[in-house]
């Protein structure tokens, strides 16, 4: 098969670009040039099968695919409702999986039921938005933070948080619970919007093939 132009994917760095490229191994998808250890190279190309790879931080993977940097991302659903672009969901990955919730001390649940003024400290202030106002229809004072959220409520910063829980073991150990669960969350694809027009026949043959590997493992 021909191939005019490159297929560009935007991985999210760490885990979630390493366990894409152990998924994309499985349909025949390799780049060598990734596992060299000390490559200080930004860009990493596949000539034979016309693809490109870059590593990105999360939240700007859906950046770069929306103004058509790249094709196709690979990000959380966090980062996905968190940024709110342009771009199109087509797969959920199945790996990366963890909960978006609101977590605090026992006694924060009477607040949340009674939809009393709190303070929700996250480092996603979209979700929290949607969640409270949209959802449950309840008022709160969002607080952006960058750092260790579970902090918050113990030095009474907030009375919740609204964070991801993996085990839910960092919180346990710091007197703290899941009162609310708001999605659950896993690594998704995302794709270009013109990309998916342009490039239709190969991106629905990588979505086919990745759902083809799904099934077989399930």
């Amino acid at each position: 098969m021909e191939h005019s132009g490159y297929l560009t994917f935007a991985l999210g760095k760490g885990r979630l670009a390493g366990n894409a490229l152990k998924l994309f191994e499985q349909i025949g998808i390799t780049c060598e040039e990734m596992k060299e250890k000390d490559t200080r190279k930004l860009i990493f190309v596949n000539e034979e099968l016309k693809l490109k790879f870059f590593l990105a931080k999360g939240p700007d993977v859906p950046t770069y695919v929306e103004y058509g940097a790249a094709d196709i991302g690979i990000v959380g659903k966090d980062t996905i409702l968190e940024e709110g672009r342009n771009i199109y969901e087509v797969l959920d990955l199945g790996f990366g999986k963890c909960r978006m919730c609101i977590c605090g001390k026992e006694s924060a649940k009477e607040l949340l039921k009674h939809h009393e003024l709190i303070r929700v400290a996250t480092k996603y202030p979209n979700i929290a938005k949607d969640y409270f106002y949209n959802k449950k229809h309840q008022t709160v004072e969002i607080i952006k933070l960058n750092g260790s959220i579970e902090l918050a409520p113990i030095v009474g910063l907030s009375e919740v948080i609204c964070d991801i829980v993996e085990t839910g073991s960092t919180l346990y150990e710091n007197g703290l619970v899941v009162l609310e669960e708001v999605c659950p969350l896993s690594a998704r694809m995302v794709v270009n919007q013109v990309s998916m027009k342009m490039e239709h026949e190969r991106i629905s043959e990588l979505i086919s093939n990745l759902k083809r590997i799904q099934n077989k493992d399930r």
